[in-house]
């Protein structure tokens, strides 16, 4: 039989990583935000057109995936449809269904904005490939995923 695992509180170095991670994440989503306001997009009409330069998505799958409600991602849509960054279309798998998708000039933007995140790229930039390599199978290992993004090799 085995004994309940007593709580132990973080060690001082678990503390500062956290910490770090907190830093990384504040420091990413401010220069998100500015990127973003260079193209006059709000940071979460910028994530959502992030997410569709990938594949298209039904808005139930976005509204998830930016941990909103399904009626403020149809709100965030419309506003990117009237500027012509993303469209509308059915589903080729159910015509009931509507999936949002980017359109050609969407996927411009949202190239350009991933290539204006100067935070993350810049430091990065000067590792070396193993030492990036490391850090993404680490952060792959914190998120619970063995999946490979998008770029990712090897």
């Amino acid at each position: 039989m085995s004994t309940p695992q007593k709580t132990r509180r973080p060690d001082p170095l678990t503390l500062e990583v956290v910490e770090l991670i907190g830093e990384v994440v504040a420091r990413f989503h401010q220069d998100y935000e500015e990127a973003a306001a260079g193209h006059s997009l709000t940071g979460a009409q910028a994530r959502l057109l992030s997410l569709l330069s990938l594949e298209p998505m039904p808005m139930r799958k976005l509204a998830v995936k930016l941990k909103c409600e399904p009626s403020n991602v149809t709100g965030i849509v419309d506003r990117l449809e009237a500027r012509g960054l993303v469209e509308r279309r059915p589903d080729p798998a159910d015509r009931r269904v509507k999936l949002a998708a980017a359109t050609d000039e969407g996927r411009r933007t949202a190239k350009h904005l991933r290539e204006n995140l100067r935070f993350a790229r810049e430091p990065l930039a000067g590792l070396a490939e193993e030492e990036r390599l490391a850090l993404r199978g680490l952060l792959r290992g914190m998120l619970g995923t063995d999946e490979a993004g998008p770029g990712a090799a090897g």
